[in-house]
């Protein structure tokens, strides 16, 4: 598989995320933008209405370098590994979760004086990744190993040995285990849902959309986040609502397959009536035929004896 090919496989959230990154870190590195353009200013966004700021300053990672590349390569892999399996089909809710985090992180940025949090957004993914998959087994260059939820504070270990800030990547865990626990936690706990995608931005991803509602979404059990009272569940719920519940048919009520057995059965029955009735609509047109040959044999055999007494006198 070539670069072009990937690109194009990525997700769209996923493939968004990353063309943006690449070329407004590209263009302040080759000096086309600034960063002083980009980077989150409280003052400038709500004084100076630059609000563009509020956006620009997730896809910036600093200087061509070391650090660029580890936080490209886990935001390539781990945003697409979030949108392909625990958001598989779902693109709307894995972009509102961003959106959260983003929110989050944007409100408290002042406060820490942060300006540039594209870092603490990939580690809000890593960790949600992580808390998704408890039991995956991974080693950090070879040198030991652990499971899926140590990923992010391994990364944070590595990343403040090359020289960064731990408090970008902190935010970015804090946020990612608020978001986990209001998505995962707390509806298990309450059976009530806090985070929900609007339906505006499911709209907007044509999620549900135009196909007359004939859609069914089945997901693996585990591939999404705690239990959802009208959208989702595990996959007992799923297939039934798909149905298909261990080989029975349960696409339809049975009231209703039940008519359709009946009138499918009278109709065999008026069909098989109506081929009886034309059976013996046949065998009286049949007998018809043989009584008239039988009237025009007798004629000819009369007419026959009449001629040779003609003769005979």
């Amino acid at each position: 598989m070539n670069l072009e090919e990937w690109y194009f496989q990525t997700p769209v959230v996923t493939r968004c995320y990353l063309t943006m990154s690449f070329l407004i870190t590209a263009g302040c590195a080759l000096e086309v933008i600034s960063p002083f353009s980009v980077y989150f200013n409280s003052n400038l966004v709500f004084r100076e209405y630059q609000l563009w700021r509020l956006i620009t300053n997730f896809f910036f990672f600093g200087a061509l370098g070391l650090d660029f590349v580890f936080h490209m390569f886990f935001l390539a892999r781990y945003c697409r590994m979030l949108e392909e399996g625990t958001f598989r089909g779902k693109s709307a809710d894995f972009f509102w979760m961003l959106a959260f985090g983003a929110s989050l992180l944007t409100m408290i940025a002042p406060f820490v004086n942060v300006q540039f949090l594209g870092s603490s957004l990939t580690f809000m993914m890593v960790y949600v990744w992580g808390r998704k998959n408890e039991n995956v087994n991974m080693s950090f260059l070879g040198l030991f190993s652990f499971t899926a939820p140590y990923l992010p504070w391994v990364l944070l270990a590595f990343s403040t040995f090359l020289g960064s800030s731990p408090v970008v990547d902190l935010l970015g865990c804090a946020v990612g285990h608020l978001y986990f626990f209001l998505w995962s936690v707390y509806p298990e706990m309450t059976g009530r849902r806090v985070v929900k995608t609007p339906k505006v931005v499911k709209f907007l991803f044509r999620e549900n959309a135009g196909n007359g509602g004939s859609d069914v979404n089945i997901r693996l059990a585990g591939g999404g986040f705690g239990r959802e009272d009208d959208e989702e569940g595990d996959e007992r719920g799923v297939l039934r609502r798909a149905g298909v519940l261990f080989g029975q048919q349960r696409d339809e009520p049975r009231a209703r397959r039940e008519n359709r057995a009946s009138s499918s059965d009278s109709d065999e029955d008026e069909e098989r009536e109506e081929n009886a009735a034309d059976d013996e609509s046949n065998d009286i047109n049949n007998e018809g035929e043989n009584n008239s040959l039988r009237r025009r044999e007798i004629a000819a055999g009369a007419a026959e004896n009449r001629r040779r007494e003609w003769y005979d006198e």
